[in-house]
């Protein structure tokens, strides 16, 4: 079956995670996606642990339904030939900065010289009417910057620590996939493409600040910024007699349950520090450190039926390990194993979503570096002889040549 971005032909600039991430979800909603890569390749490919060169962990899962076209783009040779894919092309994603993109006179003019109805997105570390426009970017950076050390440190985490995933990359690449789709929607009513920019520091503050924004969200304001239920110093996976657990007493159902469970329901009553949402809200570094001292009296699996019995929210804190065993991830199916030609068998993350019509699917393995390259400059609309020179001559990489 045919995804819902069948049809859609993208060529994909990007490198690292951000933007692959984002291109991924569009190859994996159907869309023909032609990763263009320097001669040496994604740096991502180089990034361990992996079977064979150039084909890293985290390439293979940021890269899947795509293929690879190995191409200089600073020679002019390389530049044309992008340019004539972009003819057919109805998006383009890099994320490089855009002095040099200019620089490689492929910016949104030179682009939609070659085809008006193309949708031009580049995602970078910064927008560009601020004073950062040209500050370099990584994850690390805009986390720092957007202020997630600093929410940890603040909560109780001991010294600043960045969130040990990609976030500000991956959050970034789902703001650019969303921003592609609706471009090429606007598309369709309106027949016009358009550039598109989608900046790092100011995602991530999007993402982040609805939450901790607090009393500044009022002019003037209202108390100090941040979320306090989110920065309490308890709110963490509770100890249990012999292990941890995750659960949230939260309504005002909850409560009485959970004081019943402790054998003096009367309390929700007669306390008024937890009587009342506003209450607990107002007092929830309290309110947290009691259910921590409570959870300390009982094994992990006596609470969890316990607070299961009751209808109060728990849930087992789990490893990396745990999480791959996880008997309702193999029920749905989320993690997939699939066969690639060069690496073997690999275990792969199916979109989460689930659709009726026009399901997502893996047509396509994360491709080696150029594994395309001389189909797509053949239907780019260059002669067989031209690609063998672009070969011979660096200008484009194959590994079949």
């Amino acid at each position: 079956m045919n995804g819902p971005l069948h049809g859609v032909r993208v060529l994909d600039l990007t490198t690292v995670v951000l933007g692959p991430f984002a291109t991924q979800i569009l190859g994996d909603l159907g869309a023909d996606v032609i990763k263009v890569e320097a001669p040496e390749g994604d740096v991502l490919r180089r990034i361990g642990p992996m079977r064979h060169p150039g084909m890293g962990a985290l390439f293979l899962n940021c890269n899947r339904n795509k293929r690879s076209l190995a191409l200089d783009l600073r020679d002019p040779r390389g530049r044309e030939a992008l340019l004539a894919l972009a003819q057919s092309a109805d998006v383009l994603v890099h994320n490089a900065r855009p002095a040099s993109m200019r620089r490689l006179r492929l910016d949104y003019e030179a682009v939609r010289a070659a085809n008006a109805r193309i949708v031009y997105a580049g995602a970078f570390g910064y927008g560009q009417d601020g004073p950062y426009a040209d500050y370099p970017a990584y994850d690390d950076l805009i986390q720092g910057v957007a202020g997630l050390p600093w929410l940890h440190e603040v909560a109780g985490g001991g010294e600043p620590r960045y969130v040990p995933t990609a976030m500000a990359d991956r959050v970034t690449g789902l703001y650019l996939m969303q921003a592609v789709t609706a471009a090429l929607f606007a598309r369709e009513r309106t027949g016009a493409g358009q550039e598109i920019s989608v900046p790092m520091f100011e995602s991530l503050v999007h993402f982040l600040y609805a939450d901790h924004l607090g009393g500044a969200t009022f002019d003037p304001p209202e108390g100090g910024p941040g979320y306090a239920r989110m920065l309490a110093r308890f709110r963490a996976p509770y100890r249990t007699k012999d292990g941890y657990l995750c659960v949230l007493v939260y309504n005002d159902a909850h409560w009485r349950a959970f004081f019943r469970l402790l054998g003096d329901e009367a309390r929700f009553e007669r306390d008024p520090v937890f009587g009342s949402q506003t209450a607990r809200s107002a007092n929830i570094d309290a309110v947290y450190e009691f259910v921590a001292r409570q959870l300390a009296t009982r094994s992990t699996t006596e609470w969890l039926r316990l607070l299961r019995d009751a209808d109060i929210p728990v849930a087992r804190m789990n490893s990396i390990a745990d999480v791959l065993a996880d008997p309702h991830l193999a029920a749905v199916g989320l993690f997939t194993r699939d066969s690639h030609p060069s690496e073997g068998a690999l275990r792969g993350i199916r979109l989460p979503s689930s659709w009726s019509g026009t399901p997502p699917s893996v047509r396509r393995p994360a491709p080696r570096l150029g594994e395309h390259t001389v189909e797509l400059l053949r239907e780019a609309g260059l002669a067989d002889d031209a690609v063998a020179t672009l070969i011979q001559e660096h200008v484009a990489v194959s590994p079949s040549a």
